[in-house]
C-alpha cells in the first residue's frame, strides 16, 4: 500500500463495450468512488461493462464487496460483467475469496471486449 491517494476511474467506450478503469488502491475509503462509477457506467446501459484492474495495486474486502455488488446488477440487468488486467495482488485477493470462480475475468481489455 504504497501509493495512498483518491481512487481515480476513467470511463470509455470501446468495441460496443464500457470500460471502467480505476487507478490507485481500493480500499474502505475508496470503494464508494468504484461504487459509484459502476452504477453510473450501468446506468448508460452498454452492452457489455468491463471493469480494467490494471491500475488497481491493492483491493481490501470492500472493493470485493463492491464488485460482488456490480456482478448482482449485471445479472440483473442482463449486462455481462467481465474484470480484466488483475494484477498478481488483486488476483491473488479473488483467488483466496474463490471469486474468480464466479467473475468472468480476462487477461486483457480486448479479449474482455471480444464478443
Amino acid at each position: 500500500m504504497a501509493d495512498k491517494g483518491p481512487l481515480l476511474v476513467v470511463t470509455e467506450q470501446r468495441e460496443g463495450a464500457l470500460v471502467v478503469s480505476p487507478k490507485g488502491e481500493v480500499g474502505y475509503h475508496e470503494a464508494p468512488t468504484l461504487r459509484t462509477a459502476l452504477r453510473e457506467a450501468f446506468d448508460k446501459k452498454p452492452k457489455r461493462l468491463v471493469a480494467n484492474l490494471a491500475g488497481v495495486s491493492y483491493m481490501a474486502t470492500p472493493g470485493l464487496a463492491t464488485l460482488v455488488e456490480a456482478l448482482q446488477i449485471s445479472k440483473r440487468t442482463q449486462t455481462p460483467l467481465v474484470l480484466c488486467n488483475l494484477t498478481d495482488r488483486v488476483r491473488a485477493v479473488f483467488e483466496i475469496a474463490k471469486l474468480h470462480t464466479i467473475f468472468k475475468i480476462a487477461d486483457s481489455v480486448d479479449a474482455a471486449t471480444a464478443p
